[in-house]
């Protein structure tokens, strides 16, 4: 794909599904509606059943692995283990660094460095200071750098001595559009990986998206599959990437569609957890827990099921 290509040519077929799945979930919630008011149990199981079929068959469409997407890495060992394997942890005396800090992941991964201590500092690099949460508030620990994303390389030193790295920069392209999207989302990733790497850190976490794929049309999972890749050359001794489906939190700034589907969504984290949607605090849990757990393999993949799995402590 042509990343130069303009955005209302990217993946319209992808956009069509995604509306005509909306549109058959609305008529199917009219049906359903109609057939309760008319009691008609036939009916109603029905529909169900025809939104059921409707939702996992676009859903089989998405190109993101769903089950454990790195042989090596069990991710209920992962979970069973991360008491012990956070307290062990402790005594390392390891730093981080948070970029991306006040986005609502960044801001639950923060709490949750702070709730369970686990590096001994964490520096959170930013374009601005801003003032903690009351979780936050006495956390020594977590201090706040201010550097130019755009002058990147002039800030290399607030990226040494750090032994891990979390990247939860992410931009909507609705928002910010095409340039904007692949400046955060590409551009400042990697710079952020290339500087960190050189500086020491060994073990650096990215979130990426489900169905990031480099080989689809639509810029979006396009770019975050090409990102993926390019971050397997940067070097570090591991790379841990998580493929979060729908961001579930109380956004304080509208984004799109996000809040309507949140909603749509919501079902399927009750009874299916990790299949389309993902909390943004179980995220944050879970790039913790993998942060703590021993491991030799130089690339992790975890996808929303996996993500799911490592938070299920006992």
């Amino acid at each position: 794909m042509d990343p130069k290509m303009d955005e209302e040519d990217l993946d319209r077929k992808a956009v069509f599904k995604i509306l005509l799945v909306l549109t058959i979930f609305v008529l199917m919630s009219i049906a359903f509606l109609w057939c309760l008011y008319r009691r008609n149990v036939l009916g109603i199981l029905a529909v169900i059943t025809v939104v059921v079929a409707v939702v996992i068959g676009f859903y089989v469409n998405i190109p993101v692995s769903v089950a454990t997407t790195i042989a090596n890495v069990n991710v209920e060992s992962i979970a069973q283990n991360a008491a012990t394997n956070i307290e062990r942890f402790r005594g390392r005396d390891k730093t981080a660094f948070v970029v991306g800090y006040t986005g609502e992941t960044g801001k639950e991964l923060v709490k949750e460095l702070a709730k369970t201590k686990i590096f001994s500092k964490v520096t959170l690099i930013g374009r601005r200071n801003v003032q903690l949460s009351k979780e936050l508030l006495g956390q020594d620990f977590n201090v706040q750098r201010v550097i130019d994303f755009e002058k990147l390389e002039e800030s290399a030193d607030v990226f040494k001595g750090h032994d891990v790295g979390y990247s939860c920069l992410g931009a909507s392209l609705d928002k910010v559009g095409r340039e904007g999207f692949l400046r955060v989302d590409r551009d400042y990733v990697l710079k952020i990986a290339e500087l960190s790497r050189k500086g020491g850190t060994t073990h650096f976490n990215l979130i990426s998206s489900q169905g990031a794929d480099k080989s689809k049309d639509h810029l979006y999972f396009y770019m975050k599959g090409v990102v993926e890749e390019e971050m397997k050359s940067v070097g570090f001794k591991r790379l841990s990437i998580y493929r979060p489906g729908l961001l579930m939190c109380d956004r304080n700034e509208s984004r799109g569609y996000d809040m309507i589907l949140q909603k749509l969504l919501t079902p399927f984290q009750l009874f299916s957890p990790g299949l389309v949607t993902t909390p943004t605090t179980t995220l944050a849990k879970a790039m913790v827990h993998v942060t703590v757990a021993p491991s030799k393999e130089p690339f992790e993949l975890y996808d929303g099921k996996a993500i799911h799995k490592s938070t299920l402590t006992a």
